[in-house]
């Protein structure tokens, strides 16, 4: 199972396999003090892309496709985190404020097609 979480959100039992999927390390937020197993930077969005998407130049459907794009690229990492889940629950960590247009929802979306 893979589902999608707040960074800022308290960490639980529940959640299993803990990955960062931000590029950037969260704001307020020491390394020390984040319960996360891994930070995988392969899988988020290009700088680019991130920034289009911030800026309002690209709608959540544009960021959507492009980053599905950027995100075929990366197979052989998508299949890895893909396995993880196959066996316990992964749990993908996001800065966003949006929690319904945000890259870590196309991100799960992606990796429950592999």
């Amino acid at each position: 199972m893979i589902q999608c979480k707040r960074v800022y959100d308290d960490a639980s039992r529940e959640d299993g396999y803990r990955i960062l999927v931000d590029r950037l390390w969260p704001r307020g937020i020491k390394k020390s003090e984040l319960a996360c197993d891994e930070w995988c930077k392969i899988l988020t969005p290009s700088t680019e892309l991130r920034k289009a998407f911030h800026s309002e130049v690209l709608d959540f459907a544009h960021f959507s496709e492009a980053y599905r794009a950027e995100l075929a690229h990366h197979q052989d990492e998508g299949q890895r985190i893909a396995t993880l889940a196959a066996h316990q629950t992964v749990t993908l960590l996001y800065g966003a404020k949006d929690r319904e247009q945000n890259h870590a929802l196309v991100l799960a979306d992606w990796l429950r097609q592999l």
